[in-house]
């Protein structure tokens, strides 16, 4: 949505990256997994190891039934609409991801409920 405005709009973001104390803000989403209704968002640090991330936080999304049939080798990753390959032990700046980033996942096979994306 566009913004007219009558004189200089300018000021700092309330969620701007300065105000996390040295964290970044990271979206996550299961794609085709619609039983959780939007993506979740952590605040961490950026040097934090991209494992960390999938072992420590993804792990929220263990309440579906598909979980437990991740095979993480295939999983297909993407930052924003890029694909992307990470690398587990390097951190997320290595990886590429910045604050406010979107990290999403897809489980090649596992498309929800009996296949309904929920």
């Amino acid at each position: 949505m566009s913004v007219t405005s009558l004189g200089a709009y300018e000021f700092e973001p309330r969620d701007a990256l300065a105000r996390y104390n040295g964290k970044q803000l990271l979206y996550i989403n299961w794609e085709r997994h619609r039983m959780f209704s939007r993506p979740f968002v952590i605040a961490v640090a950026p040097d934090m190891p991209f494992r960390t991330v999938v072992e420590d936080h993804i792990s929220s999304y263990s309440y579906h039934p598909d979980y437990e049939h991740i095979d993480w080798s295939k999983v297909i990753w993407q930052n924003s609409e890029e694909v992307f390959t990470p690398d587990f032990d390097k951190s997320l700046a290595d990886n590429g991801i910045g604050h406010k980033d979107l990290i999403r996942f897809t489980t090649p096979g596992l498309d929800g409920l009996n296949g309904t994306g929920y």
